[in-house]
């Protein structure tokens, strides 16, 4: 595929390709009252531990020809050469420079997701914990690359949506997401060590203490004193499995339990 002409393609295919999928929380949460269950993630090998930030989601997606789209999470709000993009949370205007330096270094015969989270500013109520002045950063926490798109843009959306949340999409592993936000200067979600699956906690309080131990404040503060951080995301090697542990699920978990004795 040399081009995709975004003023004939079917965008709504490209948002829906293209969408981030949910990922699961480290312990599984409760359906009935949001809290934690005794059920985890199951990791094998090494585990990469990275900041949770904060933000909002937000991709950039470029298409070979060089053309890309800025997006949220959920719709896509600018395409290069829009005169107008729309201004939701600031991402467009945080993203579009990052973009369109992206289409000269990495611009090929695939589809590439850059995933970046976008923070402080105005964007989320924790923004204060980032920024005392209201400044915008963004890290770039995970990518994907649709190698054969062509095919899937005559998907109807049904099939579209059965395969991105069956796990269709192809994301790079830890290496190679490292190494290519290296070689297009992008800064990536910390990296905050890595452990053995089987070094991870499987008690909630354990877990709790695993997040005070490695993440008592934000590393990515933008100005002024560091507040406190979101949590963690684990992530296999190879992106088999990924979770997120959030301090706000463990707290809420924990004070439930002292209530209940």
């Amino acid at each position: 595929m040399s081009s995709i002409d975004v003023r004939t393609v079917d965008l709504r295919a490209i948002n829906s390709l293209t969408k981030y999928p949910s990922i699961p929380t480290y312990h599984a949460l409760d359906p009935r009252d949001g809290g934690l269950l005794a059920e985890c993630v199951e990791f094998t090998g090494p585990v990469t531990l990275t900041e949770k930030i904060d933000g909002t989601n937000a991709r950039i997606v470029v298409l070979p020809g060089g053309a890309y789209l800025i997006g949220s999470r959920e719709e896509l709000l600018y395409a290069r050469g829009d005169l107008i993009g729309n201004p939701a949370l600031g991402i467009v205007d945080a993203l579009r420079d990052v973009a369109e330096a992206l289409t000269v270094a990495a611009a090929d015969d695939r589809v590439t997701v850059f995933y970046l989270e976008v923070y402080g500013g105005r964007v989320t109520g924790a923004s204060r914990h980032y920024t005392a002045s209201r400044q915008v950063g963004h890290r770039l926490f995970d990518v994907a690359v649709l190698d054969d798109p062509a095919p899937m843009l005559a998907w109807p959306a049904q099939r579209i949506s059965a395969w991105r949340d069956g796990g269709g999409q192809r994301f790079l592993g830890e290496t190679e997401l490292v190494e290519r936000a290296d070689a297009l200067g992008l800064a990536t979600v910390p990296r905050l060590g890595t452990v053995a699956a089987e070094e991870l906690p499987r008690d909630i309080d354990k877990a709790h203490a695993f997040l005070v131990d490695h993440l008592p404040r934000t590393t990515v503060a933008l100005d002024g004193p560091a507040g406190p951080s979101e949590g963690l995301v684990l992530r296999a090697a190879d992106r088999s499995a990924i979770a997120k542990a959030r301090f706000q699920d463990y707290e809420r978990t924990l004070k439930r339990r002292e209530r209940r004795r």
